[in-house]
């Protein structure tokens, strides 16, 4: 069992550019506090990172290249730079890319790439390049790759 809920913890948190275990647990703690599911707050407080919704809007190809965008100072939330990858954006808060780097090489690839959707959770505004994160997602609507299982992830913790 335990290498079971181990190994659903580690490819979730691999799913998000390989966040710190700290950082992790934290989340975690905050999805148990909350009321409702802790399962399903896990997702939905994982996904309202900065990194993960820039990563859904399709502005850069892959989970590590949002981090970095992040990082390096190319988003906006709500017209103020950010560049906190971790940073947990509420429902009704705009994201967008920043003027100077719309034409990055990288964004331009990511949103002409047909692989993946914007989920439902997330509305698209001007051309592309800004979104809104409209509300908190449940399990179901989180387009994995992968089976994932949050439930053996709490219960690893819970264990």
């Amino acid at each position: 069992d335990f290498g079971l809920q181990l190994r659903a913890k580690q490819k979730l948190k691999g799913y998000y550019a390989n966040i710190t275990e700290k950082q992790f647990l934290r989340t975690y703690n905050e999805a148990a506090r909350r009321k409702g599911n802790t399962s399903e707050n896990l997702i939905g407080l994982l996904e309202s990172r900065l990194d993960a919704i820039v990563y859904r809007a399709k502005f850069v190809p892959t989970p590590w290249a949002a981090r970095q965008f992040v990082n390096h100072g190319h988003v906006l939330v709500n017209g103020k730079r950010v560049n906190i990858a971790s940073y947990r954006v509420k429902p009704g808060d705009t994201v967008e890319v920043r003027e100077r780097a719309r034409n990055m090489a990288l964004v331009l690839e990511a949103q002409q790439s047909q692989e993946r959707d914007i989920p439902d959770y997330i509305e698209v505004g001007d051309r592309g390049f800004s979104v809104r994160f409209v509300r908190l997602p449940d399990l179901a609507e989180v387009p994995y790759p992968v089976k994932m299982e949050p439930n053996l992830v709490v219960e690893y913790y819970a264990s």
